[in-house]
């Protein structure tokens, strides 16, 4: 018990400043004792302000105490000392780098637990007491501890802002609202708060609905993941499994081939060797025959030679080998032929059908079609670099070394009938005409340079890139153009002829969304793009863009983005 009783006295005789035994004890006015050197320091720094109070009561004292010791408790300091039952000190949170620091604690700082709104100062555990007991603290607001208290001064005049300015958005003290915010729509901060912490409920309201939402998006995509890969997985298993059988079914077909060839090369080399042997049969008959003719010539006996001459003379009819007909010297090789045919039959087939099960495979699109692009840049994203197929230029163009530009080959004026006849009507405009090497499927976006006023900009489907009347440019409904015609546009497809209204422009722009199934035509200046006509459709094939230039000295060339 009598240590504790010492115990109690250690925390009496502490100062509240530095938290240690008192040094130098001095008591002020208000009653409260401080070390001299702690309370000295504290007085120094409201010297600017020119009026002292008591760090923990907030009494002012006017003027300035001097400051006497207090001999009582400096002996009773003392006497604690001599004791020796002074504790160390019980632990001690000391504040760190990225703490907020007691403002009144000397030395090494103690962690701030709370700061102060009104005194704009931060309190460790043990100066805060104060304001938990004394009534002169009663209306101060204490918050978490903060480092950025100093912005709650006003820079100019050095006070507290406590007025929220809704005019200019900003908080203010209650000179400034006198100064250069006078008339404007004025109130307390503390009010202002409570206004924005009702927006600010609703605000979060708005987010954590807007998190549950996304929430609920996250999972579907999630499950749409994984729909997607067993889809995929599904898809892959089973196109194995065809292939398989087709490769079974070519192995088989290859297996039947062999044999019927094996059976019937073995039924032909038998008949041949069965003929083979009778001939060589009948050559050993004759040879027997001849000898014995020859032997026969050489006796000198008459009666002999005539007696025998009629049996040995007499031959069997047999075919002559010069009458044995060969059906075919080419033996197997319209085998080979036909089986030849039967694989390019097949490589064209599986061409055919290989384009077919690409587009369905990139049709597969989960997600809605994305917004168009706005700006040039934006369309930039899906630029396409193409080149120009030779293969199928009409024979009235050139085309560049690089591919990408084509020029009408010679100064030929065209009748007006031929660009400007009516649909469905027969020309060779074909021959103007020239397809990208480059499919075009998903979003795409390329621009053409052209020179002239008889050129035209089109998109087409494969069939297109065979030279006949049918393909030109927008005769038909597997093709769109748009036609630049003596200064004005013109779209065609399906025969139809739409005039178009726009800025004239050398460049024109074009943006395609296969699996959306939008096609769209832009004018493009230094300044702008301006939409000259929109499509939407289905795309069942991947397209080619196409370029045609028909009049004098015309020419379209694929323009190189950046």
């Amino acid at each position: 018990m009598a240590q504790q009783g010492i115990q109690l006295d250690q925390e009496k005789l502490s100062c509240s400043i530095c938290l240690d035994l008192l040094k130098d004890p001095v008591t002020i006015p208000c009653g409260h004792s401080y070390c001299m050197s702690c309370i000295k320091r504290y007085w120094d720094e409201e010297d600017q302000k020119q009026i002292h109070s008591c760090p923990q009561c907030r009494q002012l004292l006017i003027p300035r105490p001097v400051l006497v010791k207090n001999t009582v408790l400096a002996d009773l300091v003392e006497e604690l000392k001599k004791t020796g039952l002074q504790a160390a000190p019980a632990d001690r949170c000391y504040a760190g780098p990225e703490d907020v620091a007691c403002d009144f604690c000397t030395g090494r700082k103690l962690k701030a637990v709370k700061s102060c709104l009104q005194c704009l100062v931060s309190y460790c555990e043990q100066h805060v007491q104060p304001h938990y007991e004394s009534p002169a603290f009663e209306k101060h607001k204490l918050v978490d501890p903060s480092k950025k208290l100093q912005e709650n001064i006003c820079t100019r005049h050095n006070e507290v802002m406590k007025i929220f300015c809704r005019t200019d958005q900003q908080c203010i003290c209650y000179l400034c609202s006198m100064d250069e915010h006078k008339g404007h729509d004025t109130v307390s901060a503390a009010a202002e708060m409570t206004e924005k912490q009702k927006e600010l409920g609703a605000t979060r309201q708005k987010i954590q609905q807007g998190i549950q939402n996304r929430d609920k998006g996250v999972k579907v995509l999630q499950q749409e993941v994984e729909a997607i890969n067993r889809s995929a997985d599904k898809a892959v298993e089973d196109s194995e499994k065809v292939f398989t059988d087709l490769i079974h079914l070519i192995e088989k077909r290859s297996s039947d081939v062999k044999k019927e060839i094996r059976s019937q090369q073995k039924t032909e080399v038998s008949r041949v060797k069965e003929l083979q042997e009778k001939l060589q049969q009948e050559i050993t008959d004759l040879r027997r025959k001849d000898a014995e003719l020859e032997q026969l010539s050489h006796t000198g006996d008459h009666t002999h030679f005539l007696q025998n001459y009629p049996s040995l003379s007499h031959l069997t009819d047999s075919k002559d080998s010069s009458r044995i007909n060969i059906c075919s010297v080419r033996h197997f090789e319209d085998v080979s032929a036909a089986v030849s045919e039967v694989r390019d039959k097949l490589q064209d087939f599986f061409s055919d059908m290989w384009t077919k099960i690409s587009l369905t495979v990139r049709s597969v699109d989960v997600l809605l079609p994305q917004a168009e692009p706005k700006t040039r840049v934006e369309f930039f994203q899906y630029s396409r670099q193409m080149t120009l197929d030779p293969n199928t230029a009409g024979s009235r163009l050139t085309l560049s070394e690089d591919k990408r530009k084509v020029t009408v080959m010679q100064r030929i004026t065209l009748k007006r009938s031929l660009l400007e006849s009516q649909p469905g009507s027969h020309s060779d405009m074909y021959r103007y005409q020239v397809l990208s090497r480059e499919s075009l499927t998903g979003r795409c976006y390329w621009e053409v340079e052209r020179k002239g006023n008889e050129v035209s900009v089109a998109v087409t489907y494969a069939h297109m890139r065979r030279p006949v009347h049918e393909s030109v440019f927008g005769n038909n409904d597997t093709s769109w153009a748009v036609y630049f015609l003596s200064n004005r546009y013109e779209f065609r497809h399906n025969n139809i002829r739409t005039p178009i209204c726009g800025p004239q422009s050398t460049r024109v722009g074009v943006y395609l969304d296969h699996s959306a199934g939008i096609l769209s035509f832009y004018s493009i200046s230094d300044t702008m793009m301006t939409l000259l006509h929109r499509v939407q459709t289905t795309f069942t094939q991947p397209l080619y863009a196409g370029l045609s230039a028909y009049g004098c000295l015309c020419s379209a060339a694929l323009c190189e983005l950046e």
